[in-house]
């Protein structure tokens, strides 16, 4: 039977190829842009329809080179990436700048607006939305200018990624005296143990695994700053960077009518205005930050117990909050790692899905651009949904961090028929290694099911229309939700009871570690909520007005008197590094986790309430937000599964966080 999906073949042998392939589409779009322009009689199916299908059809050829670009960076895969994107940038704006498409678009709205679906209404509705936001409605030159500042700023994002790859993969810790090894794991001291000049020595790097087990179990605390203070100063070139994105960002702002970046960025978001995310992210430390502070109290008094001279810094925080952990819970991840096996856990994963929502997964063999990659079809009532492919494993040339990207969206096609979704999620989880499998920490569980539910989101999908399916069309402030609600349920021990087997003795998990794992979800939770207000804070300032580097630095001074606890060293340069914000889409945005986090607490509440395998509420969730995608707004769709307005404080009753009313 013929593959109803696209395969995966794209390599760097082939990717001049790939590059000519996206080249030619993109003059192809253009040539059949100029005939939709010249139809007479102009309507929904003959104008609106042929364009969504020709970006659909320019994603499917140039997505597996910048997935590529991600998860296996080569010189090749860098030099065409760089080649193609202000190639791109330049053809996304010239449509986005487009009167004519505009004009025709808003006639479109007015003479069919009667007749048209919902889903349709959407797609419209927010396509006039961006056009007015990419300039359409200034005069040439400011318009040119705004397409000047899109091409460059897609440069700039891209030198700040590569730049902080770059470091990331440079940076070595080579440590000879095994003293200052000697509480790690033998599994994390197996992967850094190696060989140099005939002598076993460690080797540390800045990649996540390697520089979260040193920090977490490092007992050297000069050797803990000393890879801390690289991390922490990566890629000093951003900083040049960063200046210009900021002032390419207001300058654009300005030219498009808004007062500043934040309240461009807000345009597409559910929140309303800076002030309201600013008031938002402010009510939020000021309930959270006394129980942050009696946390920083308690880890203090720990740690002198323990020979600390002076207080926990920035790089003891890891190394001394797992102690009190492990002592406080008895917990300690790698009591956990032989219980959560990959594959195990991606099975139990699986299982757990099928029990709530009904999906079935079945493994396939297909092309994959490395060898540890699984890929699944996902079938529910019998029917083929969509196909995921799951890259999980660190290694060099791969961006760190974790996410989902959509290949392929969940649409009709021009003769009426239906195309399945295809999705990535990747993460850098340790990787297996000689007789070891891939072993997981609880965090890496809580990270899977998190991109997991973004997966969901673009997989069962089932509007028609592409611009508005799947993630395609949520607010950006609402894109978390799904995600966020599904992580919560990493903790529960019915669930993790079903795939948490001893990798070598396939003895099941006790009890008892289940249980203490859910007691410590919490440990330290206010002093994690102040850190990523102070990130989501210090991103929403910076983009008020036109900041330079120096006033950058201020800001985030300020920030951090305001709402940290944990005061940082005076040489982090943490903004170097913040590549939400300056190499990826979260630019006035980061707030969006605490915003789309109410919602997934709210949700998560209503399963675990009314019992998790609740069949009302689980069909409620999955028709309701899941399938739906971005073909209504996120608070209205939240509004019909909930039946209300999400409450704020479902957030701070997950976080275990306690506060007294004024």
């Amino acid at each position: 039977m013929e593959s109803v999906f696209p395969e995966f073949t794209v390599s760097d042998e082939n990717l001049d190829r790939q590059k000519e392939l996206v080249l030619k589409k993109i003059e192809e779009n253009r040539e059949k842009i100029k005939r939709l322009i010249g139809l007479e009689n102009k309507n929904y199916s003959n104008f609106v329809k042929p364009y969504q299908i020709m970006q659909v059809e320019l994603d499917l050829l140039f997505s597996p080179i910048s997935h590529l670009n991600y998860v296996k960076n080569s010189p090749k895969t860098q030099e065409v990436y760089t080649e193609l994107l202000p190639v791109l940038t330049e053809y996304y704006t010239q449509l986005g700048q487009s009167r004519e498409i505009y004009e025709a678009f808003r006639e479109i709205y007015q003479k069919e607006k009667d007749s048209l679906s919902q889903e349709q209404k959407k797609v419209l509705e927010d396509s006039i939305r961006d056009f007015e936001l990419s300039g359409v409605g200034l005069p040439e030159k400011e318009r040119n200018r705004v397409k000047e500042i899109n091409i460059r700023l897609s440069q700039l994002q891209n030198e700040f990624a590569q730049n902080l790859l770059n470091a990331t993969d440079s940076y070595e810790m080579i440590i000879d005296n095994y003293e200052d090894v000697k509480e790690l794991p033998e599994t994390e001291l197996s992967a850094a143990r190696t060989e140099k000049d005939g002598k076993t020595v460690y080797r540390f790097t800045l990649h996540q695994p390697s520089y979260i087990a040193y920090m977490t179990y490092g007992s050297n605390r000069e050797k803990r700053e000393q890879l801390y203070r690289a991390y922490v100063t990566r890629a000093p070139e951003n900083e040049q960077i960063l200046e210009e994105i900021l002032s390419l960002r207001y300058e654009k702002a300005r030219l498009l009518g808004y007062s500043n970046y934040a309240e461009l960025s807000l345009a597409t978001k559910m929140a309303g205005s800076p002030q309201q995310v600013i008031d938002f992210l402010r009510e939020l430390a000021e309930k959270s930050k006394p129980q942050a502070i009696r946390e920083y109290e308690e880890l203090n008094e720990f740690a002198k117990e323990h020979g600390l001279e002076g207080d926990v810094q920035a790089y003891d925080f890891a190394y001394y909050s797992e102690k009190l952990k492990k002592e406080k819970f008895s917990v300690n991840d790698e009591d956990y790692k032989p219980y959560f096996e990959k594959g195990k856990v991606v099975e139990g994963l699986f299982g757990f899905l099928n029990r709530l929502f009904g999906l079935e997964f079945e493994k396939v063999d297909v092309p994959v651009w490395h060898s540890s990659v699984d890929v699944f079809h996902i079938y529910r009532k019998g029917n083929l949904i969509g196909r995921i492919y799951l890259d999980l494993e660190a290694r060099e040339g791969k961006r760190d961090g974790a996410w989902m990207d959509e290949w392929v969206t969940h649409h009709i096609d021009l003769e009426g028929k239906k195309v399945h979704p295809v999705a990535f999620i990747v993460a850098n989880f340790s990787p297996a290694d000689g007789e070891t499998p891939s072993l997981l920490r609880p965090y890496d569980v809580e990270t899977l099911f998190h991109e997991m539910g973004h997966a969901l989101h673009h997989l069962v999908s089932q509007v028609e229309e592409p611009f508005v399916s799947g993630i395609s069309g949520v607010e950006w402030d609402a894109v978390e939700f799904p995600s966020q609600f599904l992580e919560k349920f990493a903790y529960e021990p019915s669930i993790l009871k079903t795939f948490a087997y001893h990798y070598r003795t396939g003895e099941p998990i006790k009890e008892e570690l289940l249980t203490k794992l859910k007691e410590s979800k919490n440990f330290m939770s206010a002093l994690a909520m102040v850190r990523q207000l102070e990130f989501a804070l210090f991103d929403m300032l910076i983009h008020m007005d036109r900041y330079t580097a120096q006033d950058v630095q201020e800001i985030l001074n300020k920030v951090r008197e305001e709402v940290s606890v944990i005061k940082p060293p005076p040489y982090n340069k943490f903004q170097w590094s913040f590549s939400h914000i300056f190499a990826g889409g979260y630019a006035a945005g980061y707030y969006s986790y605490k915003w789309a986090e109410v919602l997934s607490a709210d949700a998560y509440f209503m399963f675990v309430d009314n019992g998790i395998y609740n069949d009302d509420v689980a069909e409620s969730f999955y028709s309701e937000i899941l399938s739906k995608g971005g073909s209504r707004p996120a608070m209205e769709l939240f509004k019909k599964f909930a039946g209300r307005e999400p409450d704020i404080d479902a957030l701070l009753r997950l976080s275990g966080i306690t506060y007294k009313d004024k």
